[in-house]
């Protein structure tokens, strides 16, 4: 049974895109791919994804109807240093961790990441660009 056909069967059905958006893009467009999704749900005036960001985006995500503990939740889920609140580097994290796919190959990708003094996440490739 095809993978389309199985998530017809099953709604619930979880298929990773992002080993094939890494595949498809490189990881410098991936990485660049995922600092916009952090940019389209981070509250402008902190430069983070917080409570409030995240509960104005739910409709851009299709989760109008997630419970204010179920974003406390998610942003938990990726909070690392205990502020309640996501910085590019947890999202990316984040990011990660949730896609299997990405587990498996994350050894690569992780090799061409840098996070600089900022805790922003870019390419090895753009910052050797830049020098």
């Amino acid at each position: 049974m095809s993978s389309s056909a199985m998530a017809i069967d099953d709604p619930f059905l979880f298929e990773d895109y992002f080993p094939s958006m890494v595949e498809r893009l490189g990881t410098d467009a991936f990485i660049g791919e995922l600092c916009n999704g952090f940019c389209l749900l981070m509250d402008v005036e902190k430069g983070l994804i917080t409570f409030e960001s995240l509960r104005r985006n739910t409709f851009v995500l299709g989760l109008e109807e997630m419970r204010d503990e179920e974003i406390v939740c998610m942003l938990a889920e990726g909070d690392l240093d205990g502020d309640g609140a996501l910085n590019q580097m947890e999202f990316c994290i984040l990011m990660f961790r949730l896609s299997p796919g990405l587990m498996d190959q994350s050894k690569r990708c992780m090799d061409d990441m840098v996070i600089d003094e900022n805790n922003h996440v870019a390419s090895l490739s753009y910052v050797n660009n830049l020098v």
